[in-house]
Formats: C-alpha cells, structure tokens, sequence
C-alpha cells in the first residue's frame, strides 16, 4: 500500500502560529509519519493531506490552492472565529488520531472563478472611490436583471454565506446545496434584496457610470480592477475540506455562530 503524504502549513505571520506547528510536527513524528512544512506563502502539490494552521483566512488560501490537486485540507483553529476549521489547539493530538484512523470524511466544496481568479468564500465588487456610492447592473446568463446603486455587490458560495453575505443581510446556505447568493451592500432600492441562484449559471456585474473604476476581490485576499464588466461563474474546481464528526455545518452554525441564541445567553 502506497504510504500517504502529509504536509502542514502555517501562517507565520499569525501569533504562536509556529509553535502550534512544532507541536504538531511532534506528534505525527511521533506515529512515525514523514510529513513536509510549509508557510502558506511556499505552497507545493503532491499530498494526500494537508493540515493548516490558522484562521479562516489561512485556510481559504491553502484550501484554494490543493483544490486543484485534489487534496483534503484540515483546519487548526488560530483565529478569531475559525469557521472552517475542525480543531482547537487543545485538541490536535485526538484529532491527530481520527484523521490518521481515516475516521473524517471530506465536503467539496463549490468555488467562484472570475479569469484567474478562484473563490471559494465570495468575490466582492466595489467602486474604486471609497466612501461613494456606485451603479451596477446585473446580468444572469446574458439577460439584464436589475441595476444597482449601491457600496457594493456579493457573489457568495454557499462556504460563503456565513462570511461577508450574511453580514450583509444575505442568508445562510447550506454546503450542500448548488448554488450562488447575490448580495447588494447598502443598497438605494428597498427591493434590491439578495437572490440565490442555481450554480450553474453566468453571473456578469457591469459597471454603468463610464468615469467610474470598479475593484475586484476574491476571498478578500486577491485584488484586481476593472472599467467594464466582470464575469462570474462556478469554478472547474472544488475546494476539498477534511471534516471530523460534530463538526457538521448545522453543528458549527450552532456552536460557533450561537445560531438562535440570544446574546445575553451567549458567555
């Protein structure tokens, strides 16, 4: 049997980030597994699994890359909320243990691609003059839907929709689901509400004041601009996410986005 390949890779620039990394590298050198470190800025293809360490951040750029190779990456939590990881820091060596019993299973997940660009949170359109307002229209498959005036414009994937979406009055989709949200941020027209639309179709965000530049980012972490228009469709990759039991969508909605809880009850 072909004996798998582990790589760990880590933010440096995130507080005790290499410290929690040797921690790790101890324990799996401990059962003997060969694994490569990397920072997340030297990332390289050619393993069966990946563990990050970080926040939601972190993550979204390592799940990015391996997307294309395929490869299950799994989240040790260092951030603020961490989401989309499966593990505090008081629990690597038992989920050590699960992983390397193959007691986790895998989500692909559906990603955005615009060009070059990969998104497996959301992309996000915004005028290129901050603390102004700007026109957007919006097209689905070719045919104009509604013009925007707006701060902005969302397309989450349903990964997405617990970020920037929801903040933004978008709803919660589940994982599980194929499909886009569209979210307009602050938008002028009470009945620009947000929309869920089937994953397969072509979104296309046109900029309608002609004097006007438009930014462009994907996953808040990739930047570019536009005059324009952008496109927006599925990506011919997904991002493949190790999970462990519990950590279900429905499961971390409720323990780490208190879903329903009042904050009074919340400690």
């Amino acid at each position: 049997m072909k004996e798998k390949k582990y790589a760990i890779c880590y933010n440096l620039g995130i507080e005790h980030s290499a410290e929690i990394k040797n921690i790790l590298l101890g324990i799996l050198q401990k059962r003997e597994i060969t694994v490569d470190v990397m920072d997340i800025d030297k990332l390289n293809g050619g393993y069966d699994f990946v563990f990050v360490i970080g926040g939601d951040g972190t993550i979204l750029k390592v799940a990015r890359f391996y997307a294309k190779f395929h490869t299950p990456v799994f989240g040790i939590n260092l951030g603020r909320l961490g989401f989309l990881s499966q593990s505090s820091q008081s629990e690597i060596e038992q989920s050590v243990e699960k992983i390397l019993g193959n007691n986790f299973y895998t989500e692909n997940r559906i990603m955005l691609q615009s060009g070059n660009y990969n998104a497996l949170n959301d992309i996000v359109i915004k005028g290129a003059l901050a603390g102004r307002t700007s026109s957007f229209s919006l097209k689905i498959n070719g045919q104009t839907l509604c013009d925007y005036l707006a701060d902005g414009i969302i397309i989450a994937t349903p990964t997405g929709s617990t970020a920037y979406g929801l903040s933004a009055g978008g709803p919660v989709v589940s994982p599980h689901l194929n499909a886009f949200v569209i979210v307009p941020i602050c938008p002028h027209t009470l009945t620009a509400r947000p929309l869920v639309i089937p994953d397969d179709e072509i979104i296309t965000i046109c900029g309608t004041d002609p004097n006007s530049k438009y930014l462009f980012s994907a996953d808040g972490q990739e930047f570019s601009e536009f005059e324009k228009e952008i496109e927006i469709k599925k990506s011919e990759y997904t991002a493949k996410l190790a999970l462990l039991k519990g950590g279900e969508f429905y499961s971390v909605l409720k323990n780490k986005l208190h879903w329903g809880i009042s904050p009074a009850c919340i400690k």
